[in-house]
């Protein structure tokens, strides 16, 4: 345990240590760093060492170590950027939505009343939208607070009018067009066209907002900078972690561990910038926008409180590992106890109104997109006919639901003779985790290779979701032997019906490793709900659009 010193405290505790260990304030100085920091307590019966000794860099050294963030680049200043363009727009965006209506209205376009309802929505949109925590800089990016913010802020506007409107007399008999009763109900219509226009155009500018952060992102701008403090193991995989999800906006700029685990320059690429002591000094020197702390021995107890104190007024955000894997925030909730909170983590749903509800939704959107993409199901068929005379579609037994077979439908993508071709491609299997896979598989047609780009192929599999044996979101359907070379955990995945689509497909479908399938879909199958599939069949589409990770 290394509790993070701060204050007049933490520096005579490094001079009263040297003093016993027959070293003068002289010495303490003439290295490149400060009293405070020249020297890091160990153990209490450890005797105290100079960093420079452990291989660690001083304050002033640590650029030579690691980049420090140009303050331009930091989280305050693009997010600052990115909150006042959004915010703009969603005033923009209420001025639309209002004048628009108003200016088709005789009662509300008469005596320049448009203009300035026009103006009132430029102010009531965007404050209603932060009225509705729609503009928090930590919430940038994450999941679907930004576009629910937006809709509580559509039922906020409707609410605030239409409530009092309820509770207003009504003149009897007042025909008079400009009158109160009509101009009540001129607003109330207003409200009525203009809040769902406004909600709409508000999440197409996030929808697009999101699109260019996340490509600013992948160009390595316009990301969070965290330091990673905690135990050597710990450390080293929530730093994997963070790097390995793109959608984060986080990048790893260094660690900090444990004394007794250095010196360690670097791991895994990542430089090591000083002791868990050190953590506030790094921040403040490097331009840090977050630090991620471990669950693990070395970082519990008062360390945490500690710490969150010595960051106090650096505008740094302190994240909390839970060690809990695969587990989205929807199923954790902290329950503050006499003083000490415990994390309290919902079993998953596999029954209930929630599956119902899935399982209607699938019947539904199953049954009017096949009524819609009918014609061009019909001319693939044709054409995979014509092509060699086989088979139009091929069945395959795959395994379902609490370990159910069921068969497969896809339009056939492959020679007649395929499944005999198989045994003898075996030698050049590119997959990984039980999967067999080829970049470039021989077997595949011309036409197939094109239904593929597009999953095209996969159409049939309507079919599957309307008989039960699938849903539009789900794990990947895989094959007896596949599951059979599977580690232990992927049984997990039978808990609930297999997909059309899924995370898998979202994340670079058959570019993905064997065992990043398996991870991903074991994080649906915990965290799986109703919101998440709306997510997952949008973000779908632009993957099969762009033909990311096509087979």
């Amino acid at each position: 345990m290394e509790p993070a010193l701060a204050g007049n405290g933490h520096y005579e505790l490094h001079e009263v240590h040297a003093e016993s260990m027959g070293l003068s304030t002289a010495t303490l100085n003439a290295g490149s760093l400060g009293a405070a920091e020249a020297f890091d307590l160990l153990e209490e019966d450890s005797p105290t060492v100079r960093l420079e000794s452990l291989g660690l860099a001083g304050v002033d050294q640590l650029a030579d170590r690691a980049d420090t963030v140009p303050a331009n680049k930091r989280f305050a200043a693009w997010s600052r950027r990115y909150l006042i363009a959004i915010a703009t727009t969603d005033a923009l965006v209420g001025g639309i939505a209002a004048a628009l209506p108003a200016s088709i209205s005789d009662t509300l376009s008469w005596n320049h009343r448009a203009v300035l309802l026009c103006l009132l929505g430029v102010l009531v949109w965007p404050v209603a939208i932060a009225l509705s925590r729609g503009y928090r800089r930590n919430r940038i990016g994450i999941g679907f607070d930004e576009p629910g913010a937006v809709i509580r802020a559509g039922m906020v506007v409707v609410v605030a009018v239409a409530l009092p409107a309820g509770f207003m007399a009504v003149p009897a008999g007042t025909l008079d067009p400009n009158g109160a009763f009509n101009l009540l109900y001129a607003l109330l219509k207003l409200v009525a066209v203009g809040t769902p226009l406004a909600v709409v155009l508000s999440l197409l500018v996030r929808f697009l907002a999101h699109r260019g952060l996340r490509f600013l992102q992948r160009q390595g701008r316009s990301l969070r900078h965290v330091l990673v403090a905690g135990g050597f193991g710990a450390a080293q995989q929530l730093s994997e972690r963070i790097q390995r999800e793109p959608d984060t906006g986080m990048k790893v700029i260094g660690l900090c561990l444990p004394s007794s685990e250095l010196p360690r320059p670097v791991v895994d690429g990542i430089p090591v910038l000083g002791s868990l002591r050190q953590v506030p000094d790094v921040v403040r020197s490097m331009g840090c926008d977050a630090v991620a702390v471990t669950s693990d021995d070395v970082t519990r107890y008062n360390y945490l409180r500690e710490l969150a104190w010595s960051l106090e007024g650096a505008g740094v955000e302190l994240l909390v590992d839970p060690g809990l894997v695969e587990v989205a925030g929807p199923r954790m909730h902290i329950r503050p106890l006499m003083g000490f909170p415990l994390l309290h983590v919902e079993e998953p749903h596999f029954t209930g109104w929630r599956w119902m509800m899935k399982r209607v939704s699938d019947i539904v959107l199953a049954s009017v997109g096949l009524l819609i993409i009918s014609p061009v199901m019909l001319a693939i068929a044709a054409g995979v006919k014509l092509q060699d005379g086989g088979p139009i579609v091929f069945r395959q037994a795959r395994i379902g639901r609490q370990g159910k077979p069921f068969t497969m439908l896809k339009f056939r993508s492959m020679v007649v003779d395929a499944e005999a071709r198989k045994l003898d491609l075996m030698e050049h299997n590119e997959g990984k985790g039980g999967l067999f896979k080829l970049s470039r598989d021989p077997r595949v047609t011309r036409l197939g290779q094109f239904l593929r780009d597009f999953s095209l192929d996969e159409l049939p599999q309507l079919f599957n979701v309307l008989g039960g044996s699938m849903s539009l979101v789900g794990p990947r359907p895989h094959l007896a032997s596949e599951l059979a070379q599977m580690p232990s955990e992927a049984s997990r995945r039978s808990l609930v019906t297999p997909g059309l689509t899924g995370l898998w497909q979202v994340s670079g479908r058959s570019e993905l490793e064997g065992h990043d399938a398996i991870r991903l879909d074991l994080r649906y199958v915990e965290n799986w709900s109703l919101s998440l599939d709306l997510q997952i069949l949008w973000k779908t589409i632009s993957a099969v659009l762009a033909k990311r990770g096509a087979a």
